[in-house]
């Protein structure tokens, strides 16, 4: 962890946790859970932390559980590329961590988020002594593949500016079962922009748009997807 600003999670723990999904590492068997949650420290931290930096080399792994990260890459020049956005249930730093490498990203919170954080060589010993755990963490090392495609198709193959909008607000609600979903949208315009491959001015453009069409409604850095069908008909 790279900001002192942080401080331990008032929960009770991954046993009482009710997030933990089907397709989470760490919704594990009682028996694997038990030693699971002796290991690492559960955090809560501030927006614009800095759970890592690209180029660093992978002491950790992070488990996000609550909240939303920034994915960035930086260029020679120093242009900084949004690679994607990582949200609940998603594994921080796994693949350098396994391969001995340096993190290949930047990741930042862009809200308060909570993460239950790892030393690398106490997950590796984790994954390694259990089956279970190592074949979670390879359906974590397919997912970041399947994300990485999904981001190329969302810049490729999208018909429109709308559509790449669409669906990444989908992607930012998803996997929540309120009828309107609602967000903290805590990235500039300018963000959006170099994550979907267009102009700053083309994103304000249609995020009025939906707002005029009623599709989504933004309060401050709050957004709510109203009409949820609308949207996935974009894509």
């Amino acid at each position: 962890m790279t900001d002192n600003c942080v401080s331990r999670m008032e929960n009770e723990g991954c046993f009482m946790c009710k997030e933990r999904h089907a397709d989470w590492f760490c919704n594990l068997s009682p028996q694997a859970l038990v030693e699971f949650e002796t290991l690492g420290m559960q955090m809560t931290v501030p927006a614009g932390s800095t759970l890592f930096f690209e180029s660093q080399t992978a002491r950790s792994v992070y488990i996000l559980c609550g909240g939303h990260v920034k994915l960035t890459t930086s260029s020679k020049d120093g242009k900084t590329l949004l690679v994607r956005i990582a949200r609940p249930g998603d594994v921080l730093g796994l693949s350098a961590a396994i391969s001995g490498t340096a993190y290949e990203i930047t990741a930042q919170a862009i809200e308060p988020v909570q993460v239950k954080s790892f030393q690398r060589q106490d997950f590796l010993h984790f994954i390694e002594h259990h089956l279970e755990g190592s074949m979670h963490a390879t359906k974590m090392i397919n997912k970041e593949y399947r994300d990485a495609l999904g981001d190329a198709t969302r810049l490729a193959l999208s018909m429109s500016i709308a559509g790449r909008v669409a669906r990444l607000l989908l992607e930012m609600t998803s996997g929540s079962r309120d009828a309107k979903p609602r967000f903290t949208m805590s990235l500039t315009h300018e963000e959006l922009a170099t994550m979907l491959g267009t102009t700053r001015e083309s994103i304000t453009r249609v995020l009025s748009e939906l707002k005029r069409k009623e599709i989504i409604s933004i309060k401050g850095t709050s957004l709510t997807i109203l009409r949820k069908a609308a949207l996935e008909l974009l894509v």
